[in-house]
């Protein structure tokens, strides 16, 4: 199960967004008449480009320092008045007009409100509880007691059913990878490898129990769409977390996992108490037999244990 954090705003971003507005307030104001400062950071033709403009695209740029507030803000002024003039002209075009325009306006508007009805909805979980954030450390030993750095290697074979038993029986007689390979490439069986160091928490959690009752040097076969799919761990060391450490991505982790499960229990919710009806030729289609699946919760679902692809290793808890 993979999980994706939700990351409360830090101290610094706020203190950022708080000098960047004290900064265009105390520049915009108009010397000693005590008039009120104005919000307008630049004039475009007509049209203004306000600090709250510049603000909102500053949030969306985590990891800035107070330090970084001038700079940065100038920087998204800039790039506000190349938007805002881009604007003008396609407006001057008729170009918000064009159906597809419209169409892709109406398809963001809809998003942004249905995330926001999501979000107001994940606002009413509760927080886990001191408890539960100790039940979950102590049942996820390979996770933070026993975590590991694991050097691994996959191979994906593309073989077909009745070639199964020849390849994982000659990967088990191998003395080396490299035999097993050279094998692979006389047989003219197609492959691809890659390999990766990843730290437990970057590994889908629903396979981590079962990598990490690996040994050093051991593999491990299992079917894929393509054929097989060989796993290999190369070496690995000891790096444990403590309680203390992993505490704040234990509790954003069982946090988001309540959030989605809020979600979905809502949307079949509206879905039960709703009248949908499917016309032409999604009648009788798998939606019509039952609900649809609900909008991507703040988590996603755990994927498939198949292997190292770079969608599924880079998602993890978060620890460092």
């Amino acid at each position: 199960m993979t999980s994706t954090a939700l990351r409360a705003p830090g101290r610094s971003l706020f203190t950022l967004l708080t000098a960047v507005a004290a900064a265009a307030a105390l520049t915009a104001c108009g010397g000693d008449k005590g008039e009120k400062a104005s919000q307008t950071a630049a004039k475009v033709n007509k049209e203004e480009i306000t600090v709250h403009q510049i603000n909102f695209v500053l949030q969306r740029q985590p990891g800035l320092k107070p330090e970084q507030a001038e700079a940065a803000s100038k920087q998204v002024l800039e790039r506000l008045i190349d938007q805002e003039l881009a604007v003008q002209k396609a407006q001057e075009q008729k170009l918000d007009r064009d159906p597809r325009v419209v169409q892709q306006i109406e398809a963001a508007k809809r998003e942004i409100i249905a995330r926001a009805y999501i979000e107001r909805v994940g606002e009413s979980v509760a927080k886990p509880t001191n408890e539960e954030i100790a039940k979950y450390y102590a049942e996820k030993p390979a996770l933070f007691k026993e975590r590991r750095i694991y050097s691994l290697q996959e191979i994906q074979i593309e073989a077909k059913p009745e070639q199964f038993e020849a390849v994982t029986g000659k990967l088990k007689a191998a003395k080396s990878l490299n035999e097993f390979v050279e094998f692979l490439k006389a047989n003219d069986i197609r492959f691809a490898g890659n390999q990766a160091v990843r730290a437990a928490e970057q590994l889908p959690l629903n396979s981590l129990d079962a990598i990490a009752q690996m040994k050093d040097g051991e593999s491990r076969v299992s079917q894929s769409p393509q054929g097989l799919t060989v796993l290999v761990l190369n070496g690995s060391r000891s790096q444990p977390v403590d309680e203390a450490a992993a505490r704040p991505a234990i509790e954003a982790f069982l946090l988001n996992q309540r959030k989605a499960e809020a979600v979905q229990k809502d949307i079949k919710a509206l879905r039960d108490s709703s009248k949908i009806e499917y016309v032409g030729k999604f009648v009788g289609g798998p939606g019509a037999a039952a609900s649809a699946p609900a909008p991507a919760p703040a988590i996603a679902p755990a994927p498939a244990a198949s292997g190292l692809d770079a969608a599924t290793i880079s998602k993890g808890m978060g620890l460092k």
